[in-house]
């Protein structure tokens, strides 16, 4: 399955990918069937970080969820690395979700760094579209990491699959992932077929998407965004739904 920048996907059965994608393997558990995996490494820019734990990847999740040691370290990671004023008066009462937000202002430019989560095998996994552009009356204009502090589960949410074909492979029981824009994604193993266009949907997740100036297959993506005005959009959190 994939989901495009402009928050349209579509979801295929039967597919096992490409050769040429990346891969890991999943962590069979029969208590618990998820599609678990485990990640070995986060790296932000030049900062790498050898922490290894579980996560699972969960589409019907809109954001990614990630427990203690690994979410502040992550987070501080990327605080480091963003050249952009810290938002610091967001309140206890605030209904922003994300702790590591950025003040950003009309035509303005912003870096972003590059964040790869190293998986079980080797393989990179470049996140494409980190970020979340929040508008709040109440705490202004933002630029969040899309991450949140889980207490339980780690989840690799619908925002950090963006701009990917994700392949559940049963049959060899790992998760692949292979660079796509979706919208021209094909079945891998089989003969083009001719499916109507998906229709245009809202994403979950109101993001700024990033323009790559490399390509992630063979160096990390560097990114850079620049804030015009825009129309006033709400973030809408979804129930969090595992897949069983």
């Amino acid at each position: 399955m994939c989901f495009g920048p402009d928050g349209a996907g579509r979801i295929t059965f039967g597919d096992t990918g490409s050769p040429d994608q990346r891969k890991t393997p999943f962590n069979v558990r029969k208590l618990h069937p998820t599609y678990n995996i485990t990640i070995t490494q986060i790296v932000v820019e030049d900062s790498v970080a050898d922490l290894e734990f579980h996560a699972i990847f969960d589409s019907g999740t809109s954001f990614t969820y990630i427990n203690d040691p690994a979410y502040t370290r992550l987070g501080e990671m990327y605080n480091s690395k963003v050249k952009a004023n810290r938002h610091s008066s967001q309140s206890p009462d605030s209904n922003i979700p994300f702790e590591y937000c950025y003040d950003i202002s009309i035509n303005q430019t912003i870096e972003v760094p590059f964040l790869n989560l190293t998986m079980k095998g080797g393989d990179d996994y470049y996140v494409m579209d980190p970020i979340v552009q929040v508008f709040s009356e109440e705490e202004g204009d933002l630029l969040c990491l899309g991450i949140q502090k889980s207490d339980s589960v780690n989840i690799i949410g619908q925002n950090f699959m963006i701009g990917y074909k994700i392949v559940f492979d049963r049959d060899n029981m790992n998760l692949g992932w292979k660079e796509t824009n979706c919208s021209d994604d094909v079945l891998s193993n089989t003969s083009p077929i001719n499916t109507p266009s998906p229709s245009p949907a809202v994403s979950p997740a109101i993001a700024v998407n990033p323009v790559a100036t490399s390509n992630p297959s063979i160096n990390p993506p560097n990114r850079s965004f620049r804030i015009k005005p825009t129309f006033t959009f709400v973030v809408v959190l979804l129930p969090l739904i595992a897949i069983f």
